[in-house]
């Protein structure tokens, strides 16, 4: 049975709320619905910039899950259609070999208010059953990737999937296996940092939210020296699956040293890097990797992922998708293999023993 969900998704850009419908029955992909975006206002980013790294109990933690759940209620709001929500929450720390993760914001509170039930908590399960808890949205990839080849929009081999939040993180996803969960489907990790650390950086230097359009970075030369001191950290020789916190490398990348345009220019080059040494351990490079979130739209970052890896580039409309909402829909789609008691991750993408359904069911007056 196909149901109208409505996925919604703040990720560690901290930039606001997405929210956008699909229908699915949680397998398949029926149709795309319309979408909406929620930009959070300088003091909301302020306020969630503070609760980051912070851990249930934390100072601003309280705050921080309040102004989750009431931005994206406010949202979810103009949706009256959507028959369930998935609610990822916002992730103010994730340590999976320590104290695990850390979503803010209650999806119980979020169902009273939208009197709907309300799908959350995705990634607790996996990480107690031995995975990383992150990524999340591979599965959701496979299915996109099934879907466009059904509408003739992709050729039925395997295609990464590149979303370039504040983290990185890429899937291989090979549409002609027979479901997301079974053997060599998806392979998933984290990249590395993508847009965190340069958003930092404008945020720091010159009162912006990010480098627009990549127009700062298109007037720098990458330090070449500071990629190379950043490529040798730890993450980079660990085995697939891999997934990081936002803040992960703080101090890393070192670049106090440079002008802004060379900065700006060697954050962006650093994260392309990342996903270049991150594809030399795939099975199999794939032919093409589409490119989905904030990132796609710097061009300095494209040109430097065209410079960087082994492979053909392009924004993932080129699949007919709609890149600024991807993540959403994602746990939309998620949202209903919850209530169907599907697996949401598994080893390849997690690195879980077994397939694993996350995520809680919160009903309005339960």
């Amino acid at each position: 049975m196909m149901i109208q969900a409505l996925g919604m998704m703040s990720g560690t850009s901290l930039d606001g709320v997405d929210a956008a419908l699909i229908e699915t029955d949680g397998l398949r992909i029926a149709g795309f619905g319309r979408s909406a975006f929620r930009a959070y206002s300088g003091n909301e980013s302020g306020l969630l910039h503070g609760a980051l790294g912070q851990w249930p109990g934390g100072p601003d933690v309280a705050e921080a899950a309040a102004l989750s759940v009431a931005a994206h209620a406010d949202l979810a709001a103009g949706f009256p259609e959507a028959e369930l929500v998935g609610y990822h929450g916002q992730t103010l720390a994730h340590d999976p070999g320590g104290r695990g993760t850390h979503q803010a914001g209650n999806g119980a509170a979020l169902a009273r208010r939208l009197g709907r039930p309300v799908v959350w908590d995705f990634r607790s399960e996996d990480l107690r059953q031995g995975g990383e808890g992150a990524p999340l949205a591979p599965f959701f990839h496979w299915a996109c990737a099934e879907w466009a080849v059904a509408q003739d929009l992709l050729a039925p081999r395997p295609v990464g999937f590149l979303n370039l939040g504040g983290v990185g993180n890429l899937t291989v996803a090979d549409p002609a296996a027979p479901a997301p969960e079974a053997p060599g489907a998806c392979v998933a990790f984290d990249t590395g940092p993508a847009n965190a650390p340069l958003n930092d950086l404008m945020r720091a230097r010159l009162g912006l939210a990010r480098d627009q359009g990549g127009a700062l970075a298109a007037q720098g030369i990458p330090d070449e020296a500071v990629i190379a001191a950043f490529l040798r950290h730890p993450h980079f020789a660990r085995p697939l699956p891999k997934s990081l916190d936002r803040d992960a490398f703080a101090g890393v990348l070192d670049v106090a040293h440079l002008g802004d345009a060379d900065a700006a220019a060697t954050l962006t080059h650093a994260a392309a890097a990342a996903v270049a040494a991150g594809l030399a351990l795939v099975p199999q490079v794939p032919a093409l990797v589409l490119v989905c979130g904030g990132g796609r739209h710097n061009g300095a970052m494209m040109a430097a992922l065209e410079r960087r890896l082994p492979c053909a580039v392009a924004p993932v409309e080129r699949a007919g998708l709609d890149g600024d909402m991807l993540e959403a829909q994602a746990f939309g789609w998620l949202a209903v293999r919850v209530l169907r008691g599907l697996p949401t991750s598994g080893p390849g993408t997690t690195g879980a023993p077994g397939p694993v359904c996350g995520g809680r069911i919160s009903h309005p007056r339960r």
